[in-house]
């Protein structure tokens, strides 16, 4: 009896072992797959493109620290450059006239891009028909840094999406102040069609009907009592 309840004992005891081993492998296995997911997690390259058309400069972050600074050349009057937070979504390598490289955005509005020019004077004005112009050596090397995905933020003074301030708008035009103006008469109920950024019939009728129910001239541009009267402001 006393050999059986040792042997018993040893087997328990040799049991508890074994499993404390595999409980060991597994809980260091997990633990070292953990840390070196969030070490690679940590280590991975997180690009942002900060663009400032005021300044005419862009921005390259890396990680959140500016590596990169380069001159730029933006949409001229009438055609401007597109505000907003937007993603590359296309990487192409373009003719000559666009410095043989192509930074495609994701704007609803238009075909935008960030790309080089045969017209390197222009750099440093207000030029473009809306694009981001850079020099043709400078987009090069900023093309072989930033992956797809990249977001680029494009902003142009005090007043968010109307940049330096309101601008009248009519049928036709096309902007961040056009989606603006879209996506804020749809939370008031007077646009029910797609926020495209672009001021097409849809808007006109919804402006008109908000025109009308707020005492306001009715008419096909949009100016500042009605932007006012949307509860935006300059003075903000």
């Amino acid at each position: 009896m006393f050999i059986l309840i040792n042997r018993n004992r040893l087997l328990y005891i040799f049991t508890i072992f074994i499993m404390s081993i595999a409980l060991f492998f597994a809980v260091n296995t997990y633990v070292i797959k953990g840390s070196f997911t969030r070490h690679a997690a940590n280590n991975q390259q997180q690009f942002l493109i900060l663009i400032h058309i005021d300044e005419k400069t862009l921005y390259l972050f890396e990680n959140d620290k500016c590596i990169k600074k380069y001159p730029i050349a933006s949409g001229k009057p009438g055609w401007p450059s597109p505000i907003g937070e937007w993603k590359i979504v296309e990487k192409s390598q373009w003719g000559k006239g666009f410095g043989g490289r192509w930074l495609g955005l994701n704007v609803r509005w238009g075909n935008y891009g960030i790309h080089g020019t045969k017209n390197e004077a222009s750099i440093g004005r207000s030029a473009s028909h809306g694009c981001i112009r850079m020099y043709n050596r400078d987009i090069k090397e900023l093309y072989n840094i930033v992956p797809l995905g990249t977001a680029v933020v494009i902003r142009n003074g005090p007043f968010g999406p109307f940049g330096m301030g309101f601008r009248n708008l009519k049928p036709g035009d096309r902007g961040s102040d056009v989606l603006a103006v879209q996506e804020r008469l749809k939370q008031l109920g007077y646009f029910n069609g797609y926020e495209s950024g672009i001021y097409e019939d849809d808007l006109k009728e919804a402006i008109f009907q908000f025109q009308k129910d707020h005492n306001l001239k009715v008419k096909v541009t949009i100016s500042t009592p009605d932007y006012n009267a949307m509860g935006y402001s300059e003075f903000e």
